[in-house]
């Protein structure tokens, strides 16, 4: 098979053959039919992961067909279309498995960061950790659900009952988010770099109350707010655009130093919290959830091959919505879906 391999920090992606890889017990071996290039990608890609193992095939959004299954694993699970999200493998036996956190568990393992993902033509994935795709859900439109629509997901159920919510950033992840929290009836700002004025224009077409520069107030204050953009320096505006009691909520998996701040910024019982990686329940939530609300994934789709390009352009911005990865040759550079 094919792959993408880093090996280095800053180095390019290296496409090279491999072995198709075999399944241990309670695995899936699956043909790779997309996936998502995520803002995590470039983080592993710039050597600001130190839990990362090199040298690793990236990608935690994948939608595969299962062609092969472990020992352990029911025979059923073969020819059935699944996602493999960034949450790979726990202990099950700390105390956070056991209490339903299995998110912040201290030996879990990650899909593309410790173990390989989804730039290849087949990977394998813990059965236990796979969720059934809809068959309403095409794969490239599946494949950013498994990690910027379940972190959004995530996110937007520690912001429950804010009428009035922020979204600073809006990527891959906020333009689902937008999409969840006006079905719900939450009113949306969102907020953007200072010259991103397409990004603006696309947050209002999805449904933003307003949209402009992050260091610019919005017409009404906040409830809460979701940071997706990794910069610290988000923190201090948010929590002054924030209500008494509103809640900061910081959902990447790294973000720039946060800059000191006035305690005045705090005080009033506001909230700084962040969002650390998946549960499968939250898996099972949001794609319930997408029964009564459904997502569009605005997707720019690569080749396998092109990886390195797709990378790029997420890295520039230039772009709305979320970037796949297909296997498919045929794609001749980036075209939108």
């Amino acid at each position: 098979m094919r792959a993408m391999v880093l090996y280095s920090p800053g180095q390019p992606l290296q496409c090279e053959e491999r072995p198709i890889p075999t399944p241990t017990a309670q695995q899936l071996l699956l043909r790779v039919l997309a996936c998502g290039v995520c803002r995590t990608d470039l983080h592993l890609f710039d050597g600001e992961l130190p839990q990362a193992v090199l040298p690793r095939v990236p990608g935690h959004e994948i939608v595969g067909e299962v062609i092969a299954a472990g020992v352990d694993v029911a025979a059923e699970w073969i020819g059935r279309r699944v996602g493999v999200p960034w949450l790979g493998w726990t202990c099950g036996e700390c105390v956070f498995c056991r209490s339903g956190r299995e998110n912040l568990c201290d030996q879990a393992q990650f899909t593309g960061c410790q173990l390989d993902g989804g730039y290849a033509e087949y990977t394998v994935a813990d059965q236990r950790f796979c969720f059934a795709i809809p068959d309403t859900l095409s794969d490239i439109q599946a494949a950013p659900l498994l990690c910027a629509g379940l972190i959004g997901f995530r996110a937007l159920q520690m912001a429950q009952g804010a009428q009035h919510l922020g979204l600073y950033g809006f990527g891959a992840a906020a333009h689902l988010a937008i999409q969840i929290a006006r079905g719900r009836g939450q009113q949306v700002y969102a907020f953007t770099r200072a010259d991103d004025h397409e990004g603006q224009a696309y947050a209002r077409t999805l449904g933003a109350e307003w949209a402009g520069p992050s260091d610019q107030p919005p017409p009404h204050a906040l409830d809460a707010s979701l940071i997706f953009a990794p910069v610290g320096a988000l923190v201090p505006l948010a929590l002054s655009a924030t209500v008494k009691g509103g809640c900061v909520i910081c959902a990447g998996i790294h973000m720039s130093d946060i800059p000191a701040f006035p305690y005045r910024l705090l005080w009033g019982e506001r909230s700084v919290r962040s969002v650390a990686n998946l549960t499968r329940e939250d898996g099972t939530a949001f794609f319930a959830q997408l029964q009564h609300t459904p997502v569009h994934c605005d997707v720019t789709r690569f080749a396998l091959k092109d990886a390195n390009q797709a990378l790029t352009c997420l890295r520039s911005g230039h772009f709305n919505g979320a970037i796949v990865l297909t296997p498919s040759d045929s794609v001749g550079g980036a075209r939108r879906h």
